[in-house]
């Protein structure tokens, strides 16, 4: 149940996605009123039972035409934008999305009045990748600080909880297939971070709580490698698998293939970005600009995927050995 609303209204582009339902959610309890910012309000409806009557409204919004952005901001108190996308495809490009997309929510939070937005980005963020995804990351970041310097950034590792694209994908994979593929050996080494966590981090930016200006690094409280973590699913889901260690020239040969594909399982980006480790700096842990850093004691997988991921297990969630 939320709490009586306070009047004021943030507008959420990316309301209606596996990160931005969570943000809805936590906003909603503290009583703020919420217009999630979608492609297709029509398919944002499941947002609207998270908060009280009248609350949550989905509107239509595209990143790539302004004027749909200057409506959405109109007459809000704050702004968040949790736009990204993992892979492109047709005119949803990195460029459109993650660069041009957070300077065009800037200048219209700007022309609104506003002097900060919350933009979500991620660890690995930077101009000089080789990653297009890593380096539209950071031009998304540079053009939120140009244009409004006192935003938040929060940069977080792999997101996980119930509708992520990484624990279940490779679960729903051990479903059908006898091996599991380690792009690069799975040694890349990641801070898995819980959506929950992260969806109170961006809330608590709304509230002001957060450093003006400040970039945030949010991690779980594990560091695990990618083969730790398929470990670990296999244990939640009861399965045994090969985990199969493919060495990265191999993955790229593999990416070009299956990025032509439907669904895109793989791309050839996805593979450099793998090549580094996605964890928390030292500098930001010096610094304080992490989930501690902000007084959130961040829940860890082993107390998490069990909730989820029982219904990928033999007898699903019915299971008589299901992990309490």
């Amino acid at each position: 149940m939320s709490k009586a609303l306070n009047g004021k209204l943030v507008t959420v582009f990316g309301g209606s996605g596996f990160i931005g339902r969570h943000v809805v959610q936590a906003l909603a309890r503290r009583g703020y009123r919420i217009r999630a910012a979608v492609r297709r309000p029509d398919l944002a409806e499941h947002l609207q039972p998270l908060g009280g009557v009248g609350q949550i409204m989905p509107v239509q919004a595209n990143l790539r035409y302004r004027w749909s952005v200057d409506r959405a901001v109109e007459g809000a108190d704050a702004v968040v934008n949790l736009v990204g996308i993992l892979a492109a495809s047709g005119k949803q490009t990195f460029e459109a999305v993650q660069a041009f997309g957070p300077r065009a929510i800037a200048e219209a939070a700007r022309g609104a009045g506003l002097t900060a937005i919350t933009h979500l980005s991620a660890i690995g963020a930077d101009a000089g990748s080789d990653s297009v995804y890593a380096r539209t990351k950071a031009a998304g970041e540079a053009a939120v600080l140009e244009t409004l310097p006192d935003s938040v950034i929060l940069r977080p590792s792999i997101v996980f909880g119930p509708e992520d694209e990484f624990f279940n994908r490779f679960a729903a994979m051990a479903r059908i297939s006898p091996a599991l593929p380690l792009i690069g050996g799975g040694a890349t080494r990641f801070q898995p971070v819980y959506v929950c966590d992260v969806a109170e981090a961006v809330a608590r930016s709304v509230d002001g709580q957060l450093k003006p200006g400040a970039t945030y690094e949010l991690g779980g409280p594990e560091v695990k490698t990618f083969r730790e973590c398929m470990e670990l699913m296999l244990e939640v889901t009861q399965r045994q698998r090969l985990l199969l260690p493919i060495p990265f020239p191999v993955a790229r040969l593999q990416a070009a293939v299956l990025e032509k594909l439907p669904g895109q399982l793989l791309t050839s980006d996805q593979v450099r970005l793998l090549r580094k480790d996605n964890v928390v700096s030292a500098a930001a842990e010096q610094a304080g600009l992490t989930l501690a850093g902000m007084g959130i004691n961040p829940s860890s997988l082993a107390a998490v995927l069990p909730t989820y991921l029982d219904r990928f297990r033999e007898r699903g969630q019915y299971d008589a050995h299901r992990v309490a």
